[in-house]
């Protein structure tokens, strides 16, 4: 009866380790994010979510602008130096932006409105003075920018006319 029951405890103890090692084995084999792994892990987010993302910002970004290449030229719109000499008058074009370097100015604008400040995020209204260092934003082309009440130095970006 001995020898029966070490041979029971034998087939349970060799039944159970099958079993652990079973499901171990399935543990260890299932797919990173499958079924049977519901956890995210590192290599699931490596090799099925990041070449996904970029497929798809690939993707977009060629529907914009044609191709994923980055625009290296050098004709594209860059800030210029402009020098506006006290008296005088900068009327900006549509789009146009600025950032007074050197001088003071005062800001001309329309019924329309004024002058956008992106820098402090306010309207720069008719007559006020124009910021130093502030990045300002033309919305139209209709009369709007700036006399210079003294020597001005303006980096500007886009188009404009400097009257006397």
């Amino acid at each position: 009866m001995d020898k029966r029951k070490n041979r029971i405890k034998r087939l349970c103890l060799l039944g159970a380790i099958c079993a652990v090692v079973g499901i171990g084995t399935t543990i260890a084999l299932a797919a990173p994010g499958g079924e049977n792994d519901p956890l995210i892990s590192k290599s699931y987010i490596d090799n099925v979510v990041i070449p996904k993302i970029t497929q798809y910002v690939d993707s977009k970004l060629s529907g914009i602008t044609g191709g994923t290449s980055v625009n290296t030229d050098s004709s594209a719109p860059a800030f210029k130096v402009v020098e506006v000499k006290c008296g005088q008058t900068l009327i900006a074009n549509e789009g146009c932006e600025m950032i007074l370097r050197m001088g003071s100015g005062k800001i001309i604008s329309t019924e329309k409105g004024g002058i956008a400040d992106t820098t402090s995020g306010y309207d720069l209204a008719n007559g006020s003075n124009m910021p130093s260092n502030h990045l300002l934003v033309v919305p139209l082309a209709d009369g709007r920018g700036f006399i210079a009440t003294s020597d001005v130095l303006v980096m500007v970006k886009g188009g404009y006319n400097i009257n006397q």
